[in-house]
């Protein structure tokens, strides 16, 4: 995977615009918009981001919102935590679902 994700490719994000430039515009007015601070802080939008990339597993996110949390003065156990609450609602919406297969599996049983 390390040639396939590489840190140099993640210049060409901003650059999603060029094949799709209304959509990529109103993606990024989205973003900027969804990750400043609103009712919840910069920081607390920032681990939120962190726990998120961490849990869908994109390497460019990590990198950059790890990068974000220590501008900001955010601790590294700080962030473990966030990766620990995102990995734990992982596992919650993954056992969750595990009521379909009991349905099934009950329904088998009449």
């Amino acid at each position: 995977m390390a040639d396939y994700y590489e840190k140099k490719d993640l210049v060409d994000f901003p650059l999603i615009v060029e094949d799709a430039k209304e959509a990529g515009e109103k993606f990024f007015a989205y973003y900027s918009q969804a990750t400043s601070a609103g009712l919840l802080s910069e920081r607390e939008k920032t681990l939120i981001a962190l726990a998120v990339a961490a849990t869908q597993h994109c390497p460019y996110c990590i990198d950059a919102y790890t990068n974000k949390c220590l501008s900001l003065g955010i601790s590294r156990q700080e962030m473990m935590e966030a990766v620990h609450t995102g990995a734990a609602m992982q596992a919650g919406v993954t056992l969750a679902h595990a009521t379909q297969m009991r349905k099934i599996c009950t329904q088998k049983e009449m």
